[in-house]
């Protein structure tokens, strides 16, 4: 595994900034698509998603970690960076995931009931850069290997 490279100076308060951004954003959200009946519809509709994708490609052992269902073995062009969280499922490469990634992948499972079918939405709204997304943010960077430990 390559090491992580060290964040660019200021990071801490780009995050924190994106943070609060989205949060106000919450605010135009109406209530009964946040932490609802609707958005665990959306939930377990992105929990199907996650078992379909991942029964067909994983080729590695399906378990259940940390509350997650976490599928190995998936082709590399089957999910972004180093795995990717759909409703209750972690899709990844053969690797198996450390404790600290599947508490950040723990993280986006519950974003997932939060926000249901926004949840995909939203996160491609924040961008890709994971110092400036708040899902990634809030799951917790180090956790996420985004971020060296001790910065």
């Amino acid at each position: 595994m390559s090491p992580i490279p060290s964040p660019p100076t200021g990071w801490r308060e780009r995050a924190d900034r994106a943070v609060a951004r989205g949060r106000r954003l919450d605010r135009f959200i109406p209530g009964a698509l946040l932490d609802s009946r609707v958005s665990r519809v959306g939930y377990w509709y992105g929990c199907t998603v996650g078992w379909v994708w991942g029964s067909i490609w994983s080729t590695g052992r399906i378990e259940k970690r940390q509350g997650l269902w976490v599928f190995r073995g998936l082709p590399a062009w089957a999910f972004p960076r180093g795995g990717v969280c759909v409703g209750g499922c972690f899709l990844t490469g053969d690797d198996r995931p450390s404790d600290a990634v599947l508490r950040h992948e723990a993280v986006h499972k519950v974003q997932w009931r939060r926000y249901g079918f926004l949840m995909p939405v939203l996160y491609a709204l924040a961008g890709r850069d994971p110092l400036r997304n708040r899902f990634e943010i809030e799951a917790g960077l180090i956790d996420g290997n985004y971020v060296p430990r001790g910065h």
